[in-house]
């Protein structure tokens, strides 16, 4: 019987939203600072690699 490769990783789960009844105004405000913070830099992070892979193909394009 062979083994499936992918039954060996770990699944990722979801993780759970987080309970917002539970927070003030001021603390809504801050988590959603804190969330717009991690949006830029995920799309910081994107831009790097897009620029990083179009450098690639323009150097095998040659």
């Amino acid at each position: 019987m062979a083994i499936d490769l992918d039954e060996l990783l770990p699944r990722k789960e979801k993780p759970k939203p987080r309970d917002l009844s539970l927070l003030s105004i001021g603390e809504l405000e801050e988590y959603i600072a804190a969330m717009e913070a991690e949006i830029l830099r995920v799309r910081e992070t994107i831009a790097a690699k897009q620029t990083s892979r179009a450098s690639a193909e323009a150097w095998f394009k040659r």
